[in-house]
């Protein structure tokens, strides 16, 4: 039986060789019937020579202005022909097996609509980053990745349902994004992938943690671990995602706790260690999320 088409969707950002890494990963994988598309993101100059040098296969979309996650990725999904979709960070690196696991997990049920895999991290690969996600708590607008920073014991080894897929690696069959569409670009960093499941599991179909299928991820690679990038996308994106899928008065229980206890915690905890530019992204944040 012919295996379907699969369209790989990377967005670099001024990282040709970590991107370069991941595609040394994808074409070494047992997994052929591929449709890779590198998409440059706020390129200075034009990387395709070097993405194609050694894979003259591979789509390069060129992108002078920087897209965010969403809009990169979403430019990638025009382009796409694939039966699924597969968007993956381009600093993940892949194991053997990875597409077949994730598709096996698609013929189960018909109603699966996004898996993601098993994800370490590269520089301790044994250490678990994602096994799955609970569900985004509405009172502090948090939820917890399972396995984060385990061991990977086989622990968690057995498939189960996620109420969002990671945004590093997810698989989606190309009838869910035809139904849903493409992801919400108001966010530019973090979150979009969350908003884009919740409107996913809305329209009916079940998101999936497919363990047999593994992949490395070199995290925070485009911003750093405590940039002040990442603290105001992060803060702002939590706002932005609470207001948009949260109504009535469970979003009013949120708004209030967040502006009673989480906003002047963390103002007074950067103020008494002096990290006055982390206090004013913070700020910035709250004041942006709209």
């Amino acid at each position: 039986m012919k295996k379907p088409l699969v369209s790989v969707i990377t967005v670099n950002y001024r990282q040709a060789a970590i991107t370069c890494a991941l595609l040394d990963s994808i074409f070494q994988n047992s997994y052929k019937n591929l449709d890779v598309i590198v998409v440059d993101n706020g390129s200075e100059q034009d990387c395709t020579a070097t993405f194609q040098k050694h894979y003259p296969s591979v789509k390069v979309l060129i992108s002078s202005d920087n897209l965010g996650f969403a809009g990169g990725n979403n430019l990638g999904m025009k382009a796409a022909k694939g039966d699924f979709i597969f968007l993956v960070n381009n600093d993940t690196e892949w194991t053997d097996g990875l597409v077949e696991a994730l598709l096996n997990r698609f013929d189960s049920d018909d109603s699966i609509g996004v898996v993601s895999p098993k994800i370490r991290y590269h520089h301790t690969p044994d250490m678990i980053q994602y096994a799955g996600f609970t569900e985004i708590n509405p009172l502090t607008g948090r939820n917890e990745t399972i396995g984060k920073n385990e061991k990977d014991s086989g622990q968690y080894d057995t498939a189960s349902l996620t109420p969002y897929a990671h945004g590093a690696a997810m698989m989606l069959k190309k009838e869910a994004l035809e139904e849903v569409g493409l992801m919400p670009e108001n966010y530019f960093l973090y979150y979009e992938e969350l908003d884009w499941c919740h409107q996913i599991k809305e329209a009916g179909y079940e998101l999936w943690y497919e363990p047999q299928g593994l992949i490395y991820h070199k995290e925070s690679a485009s911003v750093g671990k405590l940039s002040t990038l990442k603290l105001y996308y992060l803060t702002r994106n939590r706002l932005l995602f609470m207001r948009r899928n949260i109504k009535g008065w469970r979003l009013g229980l949120f708004l209030s706790y967040f502006f009673s206890i989480t906003f002047p915690l963390k103002s007074l905890v950067f103020l008494i260690k002096g990290e006055w530019t982390s206090f004013l992204t913070f700020q910035k944040a709250i004041f942006n999320f709209k």
